[in-house]
């Protein structure tokens, strides 16, 4: 009896302890140096090449416009995101580069695929023309 009173007092903390983490994960949490970091690029300049970068990389998953209607969408787990919503556009450079750079879930890390920052920053700048 006691045995089992133990686990269920085990199971219940397990599953509270689950279920709070699995909570706190789905909030992308930006650590605070990227959320007020600096575009080093000028978002007049380039644009092609962030949006050539952007086609390459990012397209398939979310899509031409940015609605995250891509081709490759129907088979990830979570939400591809809108860059064209006002949400996405409250974001500052910084919190967009550093999830554009390291990713999460079914979002790659860009750090390896594309080592050049400035590449990273410019997709960022074409992100913003995707506006509704």
């Amino acid at each position: 009896m006691k045995t089992l009173k133990l686990l269920l007092i085990i199971g219940v903390v397990s599953f509270t302890f689950y279920s709070f983490t699995s909570y706190i994960q789905d909030k992308w949490v930006v650590p605070d140096k990227y959320i007020s970091m600096k575009n080093p690029t000028d978002p007049k300049t380039d644009l092609d090449i962030g949006k050539s970068l952007y086609s390459k990389h990012c397209k398939s998953c979310h899509g031409a416009e940015g609605y995250g209607d891509g081709p490759k969408a129907a088979e990830m787990k979570g939400d591809m995101g809108d860059f064209s919503s006002a949400a996405f556009h409250k974001q500052t450079d910084g919190e967009l580069f550093y999830k554009t750079s390291f990713g999460r879930d079914d979002m790659p890390e860009y750090t390896k695929k594309m080592p050049d920052d400035e590449d990273r920053w410019l997709i960022v700048n074409y992100m913003r023309t995707l506006k509704e």
